[in-house]
């Protein structure tokens, strides 16, 4: 946790950033920032079954990363931050299409719980 001095530029950095961005970027960055907040739900307190989410026909990287943290819920999401954040700059950066940044997404989120199954003694 920030410092107050250091919170207060942190937040008027953002801040700033944030207003120099196009609507749609702001809400991407909204989302993105939603997804960090709640990366960090223990699992302890959730159900090892998965939410069968069906993948939407037309789907935005941002909605695909909401709808593999629901179906995935009981996982530590942030073992998935690094992989994650950079296929999602891929596809915003460097204009990676977002049906084959979110295939590579299911397929890490798929890998991460084949592997927290494991360590559950459940595979």
């Amino acid at each position: 946790m920030l410092n107050p001095e250091n919170r207060n530029k942190s937040e008027r950095r953002l801040t700033a950033i944030y207003g120099r961005l196009s609507e749609a970027e702001q809400k991407t960055l909204l989302d993105f920032a939603e997804f960090l907040a709640t990366r960090s739900e223990p699992a302890e307190t959730l159900s090892l079954e998965l939410k069968a989410i069906p993948r939407p026909q037309e789907e935005s990287v941002v909605a695909a990363m909401k709808r593999l943290r629901e179906t995935y819920h009981m996982l530590d999401h942030s073992k998935m931050l690094h992989e994650a954040s950079g296929l999602m700059a891929q596809h915003m950066m460097q204009g990676r299409p977002a049906e084959e940044v979110i295939d590579e997404l299911e397929k890490i989120f798929r890998r991460d719980f084949d592997k927290f199954l494991e360590a559950q003694g459940k595979s």
